[in-house]
């Protein structure tokens, strides 16, 4: 029996538009990238390489002499977060991309931690952005990351959901504007209430996931679109596959909204 995996971007571009999930994931079709997307994305790795080698106990000067914008990210995150370089000696687990795949509803949701920290009475998930902070923090906290990386990690362990939290890092200092940022942080604590409530939601989108694909492998019905009320549209890649390109010039994503992309 073959399995789809499913990650925490699957499911948020799911949720948001599940034609573009069709066409992204089972058409296996793609939009190119604007240079500046995809500077944006190869800074983002570099700085979880740095990250993952500096966990490893791995030589990081060559990538800080080759970036002088990420050395300077990497100085002031040093200064603001000590401690999340500071390994404890009573922990059970410090792992850099640590990953977990959990087998729900016939899917394999798979998640993959930028650090995971694992004492005796509780789990702290690190997750590092390499874009600006976004416009709310209620806004981070329905993206389906926050609610799947402590869900995993709670039907994965021992850990009760009161017992972990999940923080974000948005550790990059310098916005397009050129203005000068300190890094900040997001914690969210999780709790049993949440994940009941991530169950209930997983399992509704999940069923719908598999009602699409059944109706699309047997008939060649396309999953639903998105609401042109919305607004997604216009910035979308499909539109003119999906019969909604507008006549003006489509925008471009303000490069503060692009986010890693979870493969």
């Amino acid at each position: 029996m073959s399995y789809l995996h499913l990650s925490q971007g699957q499911l948020n571009l799911l949720q948001t538009c599940p034609r573009k999930f069709q066409q992204t994931f089972i058409d296996q079709l793609s939009t190119p990238m604007s240079p500046e997307q995809q500077d944006s994305m190869n800074w983002g790795s570099r700085f979880h390489l740095l990250m993952q080698q500096r966990e490893l106990g791995l030589p990081i000067e060559g990538l800080l002499q080759d970036d002088p914008q990420l050395a300077q990210c990497w100085l002031a995150f040093q200064e603001v977060a000590p401690g999340v370089f500071e390994a404890g000696k009573s922990s059970r687990l410090r792992e850099s991309e640590h990953r977990r795949t959990l087998n729900f509803q016939g899917y394999l949701l798979t998640v993959v931690y930028d650090l995971l920290v694992l004492e005796d009475e509780d789990a702290a998930i690190l997750d590092w952005k390499t874009y600006l902070h976004p416009k709310g923090r209620s806004w981070l906290a329905r993206d389906w990351q926050t609610r799947l990386y402590p869900f995993v990690l709670v039907e994965t362990s021992d850990y009760l959901p009161e017992q972990v939290s999940m923080t974000y890092w948005f550790v990059r200092s310098q916005s397009a504007q050129g203005a000068t940022l300190a890094p900040q942080k997001e914690v969210f604590h999780y709790c049993d209430r949440q994940h009941q409530q991530t169950y209930a939601d997983l399992t509704t989108l999940l069923r719908q996931l598999t009602h699409w694909l059944d109706r699309y492998e047997a008939t060649g019905e396309p999953f639903p679109q998105v609401a042109e009320t919305e607004g997604i549209c216009p910035r979308c890649g499909f539109n003119l596959r999906c019969q909604r390109h507008q006549a003006e010039q489509m925008d471009w994503l303000n490069l503060e909204e692009i986010q890693e992309l979870a493969l």
